[in-house]
């Protein structure tokens, strides 16, 4: 990367500046600059130059000193938080923040895992890349069941969007016709291994109501001549995309967004800026800037812009617009409403089941597969159910005990050896994503006393599930339990999350909804277009802004919700209305 864009200080008024650089922040960059404007992104962490910083990438688990693990003094000191992420390990730990340095409180009984990335690219360079589209069932639940606001916004805002950034990015996919789960611009999708498309047949056979399809991912399948001018080629289908992917097949900001706004020569960059809060002009009722720390040298200093997109993820953005306080906002910029901070949402993750299954030991795949088999919700559509709201997805896969299992069981000598290079027994897993009821009380906050080692405030996390989720988790297992014996398995296992401490609050990731949408400015921070009711040139797009968090996995919202947003900006500007 040019290192021309980097930035420490400038007395520069820019065009706009985006706070973040993960999914939302990278294509705000790139929207806005590709539209003309001079662009300032402000990200917190350190840079990261794709390819080059991958230093976990390639690396065999049997060259490290751990096996992948990691020292566990080093992990209890720095990494007791994160080290909860499906992706954390020792090739990946770059890309993780330090947990001592970041601090934030819970109330007793209620904890919270906060999973960041603060590295230019954010968690775009950690995260699953499951990517699917909200339909109108999901953008009229609010208003259906009366749990929180209506959306301002309904499928139709949002189709062409999505198509806009779907072709941008690469998903891969198959047309289904889903009622509840809209078709994507699709690459061809990964293929289902024999005992799924046994599977898949006899689930679609005994339920009429459910469809295994292939789940969607931001993998590039076959690369469109696009993706090749981006520099991106075919994914190797080998697991490591935590890791960093030279390949750039997988959808982060280093290998897609970043490259588009840098070739626009549009583009500056501060890295290790810390944004301490919205500089607010009570004159002109704007935004003016960001007050920033640098992260090395605690100095401070003031970026100015036209206009502010906020993108540096939920809890990030929230923390930023708390302690933006001023005569007008004396509780958070754009809080005229009070519900900033409120209604934060999570995905129920962790409850489903697995069984074991028979007749395919003559059966067997290559590669690691990044994505898997996916049931798209069938609860609440068409028919109640008598205990809880919202609905649900199943996800899951099936696979064959490789020799590593093999050492957690009997054996000796040639026998055993024989063995263990034969593959073991199938099992099939599914494991539920379900929709959480915005609540009140669900918030975050900041703390009146404790401060982190720059001098901000700690933000304070209350948060739990409620009854309704609990429900749905049973039912979730009751579900995945009922499909396995439908389709044969053996020796079932049920897992039920029940308890606030099974799972945290937080740990899907997919932490969302305190700024959220709506169209009563007394009830909500941001219009339809992601801009706040109190203040026109201020935006957030990043998972703050969603009124509700529907079942799906949210990325890909996110993507089209900033591409429609920055439209919207940028023609408001001409207009002089910013």
């Amino acid at each position: 990367m040019d290192n021309n864009v980097y930035i420490k200080k400038s007395a520069k008024i820019f065009d706009a500046i985006v706070v973040g650089s993960g999914i939302t922040g990278g294509w705000a960059a790139k929207e806005l600059t590709e539209k003309g404007l001079k662009v300032l992104m402000v990200e917190r962490g350190r840079p990261v130059e794709h390819r080059k910083d991958y230093v976990g990438e390639g690396v065999p688990t049997w060259k490290l000193p751990f096996r992948n693990a990691m020292n566990y003094q080093l992990v209890e000191d720095q990494y007791f938080i994160q080290r909860q992420c499906y992706a954390f390990g020792d090739t990946s730990k770059n890309f993780f923040m330090n947990d001592r340095d970041y601090p934030y409180s819970t109330p007793e009984g209620k904890p919270f895992s906060w999973i960041r990335g603060n590295q230019l690219g954010g968690k775009s360079l950690l995260w699953a890349r499951q990517s699917y589209r909200l339909s109108d069932y999901d953008f009229t639940a609010n208003l259906k069941d009366g749990h929180g606001v209506d959306w301002p916004i309904r499928y139709k805002d949002l189709e062409p969007w999505y198509s806009y950034v779907e072709r941008h990015a690469g998903i891969s996919g198959s047309k289904e016709n889903i009622p509840v789960l809209p078709d994507s611009e699709f690459l061809p999708p990964f293929e289902f291994n024999t005992v799924e498309l046994a599977i898949k047949k006899k689930i679609e056979a005994t339920f009429p109501d459910r469809k295994m399809i292939m789940g969607r991912c931001a993998h590039l399948t076959q690369p469109a001549p696009h993706h090749l001018e981006q520099g991106r080629l075919q994914c190797q289908a080998r697991s490591e995309c935590h890791k960093g992917c030279s390949f750039g097949a997988n959808f982060t900001t280093q290998s897609s967004t970043l490259p588009a706004a840098l070739k626009t020569n549009n583009l500056s960059i501060a890295t290790n800026a810390i944004v301490h809060s919205v500089i607010y002009d009570p004159k002109t009722n704007r935004a003016k800037g960001v007050n920033v720390i640098d992260s090395e040298t605690m100095e401070t200093t003031e970026y100015f812009g036209k206009m502010v997109f906020l993108c540096a993820s939920t809890l990030a953005t929230t923390q930023i617009m708390l302690n933006s306080k001023s005569e007008r906002f004396p509780n958070g910029i754009a809080n005229s409403s009070g519900v900033l901070g409120h209604y934060l949402m999570d995905h129920l993750y962790g409850s489903g089941a697995s069984g074991r299954i028979e007749g395919f030991e003559e059966d067997y795949y290559s590669g690691r597969r990044p994505t898997g088999p996916y049931i798209p919700n069938f609860r609440n559509v068409t028919e109640k159910h008598p205990d809880f709201l919202r609905g649900y997805s199943l996800s899951g896969g099936a696979s064959r005990e490789g020799w590593g299992s093999f050492a957690y069981k009997d054996g000796l000598g040639a026998d055993f050896k024989k063995r263990i290079q034969q593959g073991g027994s199938w099992y099939f897993s599914l494991q539920g994503s379900g929709e959480m009821l915005p609540r009140y009380d669900n918030q975050v906050s900041l703390h009146p006393t404790l401060k982190d080692k720059w001098g901000m405030p700690q933000l304070h996390i209350e948060a739990s599930f409620t009854e309704n989720d609990y429900k749905m988790n049973e039912d979730i297992a009751n579900t995945a339990a009922e499909i396995l014996e439908a389709v044969g398995a053996k020796d079932i296992q049920k897992h039920v999350i029940r308890r606030n401490e099974d799972r945290p609050f937080g740990l899907s990731i997919h932490e969302m909804g305190t700024a959220r949408m709506g169209r009563d400015p007394k009830t909500s921070v941001l219009n339809g277009n992601n801009q706040t009711h109190d203040i026109p040139n201020l935006f957030v797009t990043d998972g703050a802004c969603m009124t509700s968090n529907a079942w799906q996995n949210p990325s890909l919202t996110y993507m089209a919700i900033t591409a429609r947003a920055c439209d919207f900006a940028v023609k408001q500007m001409k207009l002089g209305k910013i």
